[in-house]
């Protein structure tokens, strides 16, 4: 189960980057471009159904793998800026908090 939450996070991670990356096309076409809300339209209900996954995936990763409270809210304040889902999924990985560790065998 732990394994799979880590790799359910990282799936969500880069589904909420890839949505809000749809979001700010959207916008920009229907603010800047043709004046068209279709893109607002398809990737706002997206974005916003990925971005609650993310809050609540990450807390269930956070209480799984123990988390320390911080690093948890870094994740969560993640979700916040366009991208940074990823950065944060990056950090995370080169820091070793997404990978399962195997209890020692005493």
């Amino acid at each position: 189960m732990r394994r799979a939450a880590l790799t359910l996070f990282t799936i969500v991670a880069i589904a909420e980057a890839c949505s809000w990356t749809g979001l700010l096309i959207g916008m920009f076409f229907k603010y800047v471009a043709v004046h068209d809300e279709i893109g607002v339209k398809i990737f706002g209900p997206v974005h916003g159904a990925l971005f609650v996954t993310y809050v609540l995936v990450t807390l269930v990763v956070a209480v799984l793998h123990r988390w320390h409270p911080l690093t948890a809210m870094i994740a969560l304040a993640c979700a916040i800026p366009p991208l940074f889902t990823l950065v944060f999924e990056r950090w995370a990985r080169r820091r070793g908090l997404l990978t399962v560790r195997e209890k020692a065998l005493v």
